[in-house]
């Protein structure tokens, strides 16, 4: 991939406006066929991607779930949750759940646009919001939610080369998994609804054009 395609002065034009979140379904619906109940509305939710500016590069700011949790127990994952009724949508949601889940407040954080939501087969529909996170921030990571907080190069995950597909079994029918290959922890494995989001933004980006 071209290097200027990293650049985050290039995201505005990659990005739905904050000012018009995108009003699709999901955009991997096809893939969720059979796997979600069509009789059931999708619960919406929020995730933080988060973007930190440093002299080697763009990173990526990510989680690891700790390892009691019920669900996604030591998974990567952007800070994020379900919409409460008192968020201002999903830019308040993401927001609110960043505080809650490293400490990280909205004066630290700047909201530049929206990917494409995504479903889970946990039932709900994903709205990405990217965000430029100040170089100054400091992880206070919830230890009942978060393990520990860190950041991946915005390069490596955009490299076409480091995503790889793999089949699994679920439910009884197989699935297609994205997942990036291992870099040297293998407790920070990217893969699953993380990497599909990554995708998502690679997939916007490389359609920017100078």
């Amino acid at each position: 991939m071209n290097p200027r395609v990293l650049a985050l002065g290039r995201l505005d034009r990659a990005l739905h406006a904050l000012a018009a979140p995108p009003q699709m379904h999901a955009w991997n619906l096809e893939e969720m066929h059979g796997l979600l109940d069509p009789a059931a509305a999708l619960k919406e939710a929020a995730v933080l991607v988060g973007l930190v500016e440093r002299p080697e590069g763009a990173q990526v700011l990510l989680t690891r779930r700790t390892d009691i949790l019920r669900h996604h127990a030591g998974q990567v994952s952007f800070p994020g949750g379900r919409l409460e009724p008192e968020d201002s949508g999903p830019i308040g949601a993401a927001l609110r759940e960043t505080r809650e889940e490293i400490g990280v407040g909205p004066d630290l954080v700047t909201p530049l646009g929206f990917l494409d939501p995504l479903a889970t087969v946990t039932g709900f529909r994903v709205m990405p919001v990217v965000a430029r996170v100040a170089p100054s921030y400091e992880a206070l990571p919830e230890p009942g939610e978060v393990a520990e907080v860190f950041e991946v190069p915005l390069e490596f995950l955009m490299a076409p080369d480091n995503l790889i597909a793999r089949e699994v079994e679920f439910q009884g029918r197989p699935r297609r998994i994205l997942e990036f290959i291992e870099r040297s922890d293998s407790r920070r494995r990217i893969w699953g609804v993380t990497a599909s989001i990554l995708y998502n933004l690679r997939e916007r980006l490389v359609t920017v054009t100078d």
